[in-house]
């Protein structure tokens, strides 16, 4: 079930929301909770039924390990805690990357390995580390609650279980036994739609508009067309502005989702565009992943806590991993090197220049970071080598520079300026899905929101009254012309749920389901 459709808008949510609130009302504590995991298991299962007993399975092992655990002494737990994390890497190992481990070997051997056909089922890679982080908090000490009905609303608490954010268990069971999540506050409510009905627009009405862009041109690039540089460039930045917005989208959906049941979620997204060095890059894009990979795998590493040539071997380490955990693909662990290399360069040159940057530096550091984020971007989206090498030969003028005869009509009349390009080896055809100035007005008014507009978090504040949550305190600026309950942004934010809802027709995925 996509948060983007009739069926999920108009139906699950109206009937999970309404029933919740009324159990939480009128009934225990516990009830409410059993409807909540109730509802998000129907949710879950309405992609693909069959899979419920994976997550069940999962939850009830986890459980299990960790309940064992809690009953031994701190000295003994750590034998169950590697048989908890390699029982869940076990799991997520054979579901999502059996087939591309077999494939690899095949094809270093020459052998004739056919591996059956997996279906990835849907967030196995999130409620897996979910859990993982359970289990090491409780090694640690850190867990207080055992309710086995808390734990389960903790891994499948429908607003972030299929794409994040990835949450600690300290950010949702707390807050279920305080009186905002068995109450009704209408400004929760309010302000929870008001970030919904952002994340829908900019999930319908901008990243599946510019997919229009990106998608044919790496399709055909994968088919075996070569792009030219404009075509290749043009697909690049469209799919750059595509991940963005949905992806955005997608987190400002599940906060806001969470909000309206009385559950704050930690920020995952803070306009990472913006970022003017690729370690900040990566303080912004998926903050819980890059949370969750910092505390389980590079402080255990021994971090920046080590000379250069360890340090650097971490982070290389680090994000290769990360780059694996988006796909089963050379080509994703081939983007998770390139931004580790990206950030070991970004590391060194913070060494040779440590003072503070000017402001002209600042705008650089943007441009720079951004231009390194495309190139890995192509990288990213692309099907395999082959695609991945084409676009970026494109993007290079490799593959040669097609132009549109029409567009130079007016001054050929003048100057012959097209014949002058031909001569010097410039094809002149029809671009497909480009017609020049508008894409061009398009990406420019694209980058002007997301570099210099407020994002969801600052023109929505998230926070309830004077105390912050901790996950947003960092992130969130108080902006005076923000977000407030009145007619006026009752209107703005009607507008954008109407243009989101009737931009549902057809339907697509969050790119982030994929992984």
């Amino acid at each position: 079930m996509l948060f983007n459709s009739h069926v999920f808008i108009f139906l699950f949510l109206p009937i999970v929301f309404i029933g919740f609130r009324l159990l939480s009302r009128h009934a225990p504590l516990d009830v409410a909770i059993a409807w909540l995991v109730v509802g998000s298991l129907v949710f879950y299962g309405w992609w693909n039924p069959a899979y419920l007993w994976l997550i069940v399975g999962s939850i009830g092992f986890n459980y299990g390990i960790g309940e064992w655990m809690g009953r031994r002494a701190k000295a003994h737990r750590k034998p169950l805690l590697i048989v908890g994390v390699v029982g869940n890497l076990s799991v997520l190992g054979y579901f999502k990357y059996y087939e591309f481990f077999l494939d690899t070997v095949a094809r270093l051997s020459g052998g004739d390995l056919v591996a059956e056909k997996i279906l990835l089922p849907l967030a196995i890679s999130f409620f897996t580390f979910q859990q993982i982080t359970y289990l090491v908090d409780l090694y640690q000490d850190k867990v207080e609650d055992h309710n086995i009905l808390h734990y389960m609303l903790f891994v499948v608490f429908f607003p972030q279980l299929i794409a994040g954010p990835i949450v600690h268990h300290t950010e949702i069971l707390p807050q279920i036994k305080q009186s905002r999540f068995m109450r009704l506050y209408w400004g929760d409510l309010a302000k929870g739609m008001a970030v919904f009905s952002i994340g829908l627009f900019k999930k319908v009405g901008i990243a599946d508009q510019v997919a229009g862009y990106s998608t044919p041109i790496f399709d055909a690039a994968a088919s075996g067309t070569a792009p030219a540089l404009i075509e290749a460039w043009m697909a690049a930045i469209a799919y750059t502005f595509q991940i963005y917005f949905d992806f955005s989208g997608y987190s400002d959906m599940a906060i806001g989702l969470a909000l309206m049941f009385g559950i704050v979620l930690p920020l995952n997204f803070d306009s990472p565009y913006k970022a003017a060095s690729i370690i900040d890059f990566w303080r912004r894009w998926h903050m819980t992943l890059s949370r969750f990979l910092r505390d389980y795998l590079y402080f255990p590493l021994g971090g920046g806590q080590v000379g250069n040539r360890r340090h650097f071997a971490n982070i290389m380490i680090v994000m290769l991993l990360g780059g694996l955990w988006h796909g089963a693909g050379w080509t994703f662990v081939a983007w998770g090197g390139l931004h580790g290399l990206y950030i070991v360069a970004n590391h060194g040159w913070r060494q040779v220049r440590p003072c503070e940057p000017g402001i002209l530096e600042v705008y650089l550091g943007r441009c720079m970071t951004l231009l390194a984020v495309i190139v890995a971007w192509v990288v990213f989206r692309a099907e395999g080598w082959a695609t991945a090498t084409s676009m970026l030969s494109g993007m290079v003028g490799l593959n040669g520079v097609t132009l549109n005869y029409t567009h130079f009509a007016p001054l050929n009349a003048l100057l012959p300026i097209g014949d002058w390009l031909a001569a010097g080896g410039v094809r002149f055809d029809i671009i497909p899905v480009f017609s020049g100035g508008k894409q061009i007005l398009l990406f420019a008014v694209l980058l002007g929101i997301v570099w210099f507009l407020p994002n969801t978090q600052e023109l929505v504040s998230l926070h309830r009254g004077r105390k912050l949550q901790a996950a947003a305190k960092a992130y969130t600026r108080r902006i005076d012309w923000g977000w407030r309950p009145s007619a006026a942004w009752g209107v703005v934010v009607a507008s954008l749920f109407l243009a989101g809802a009737y931009s549902l027709g057809g339907t697509s995925e969050f790119l982030y389901f994929q992984f």
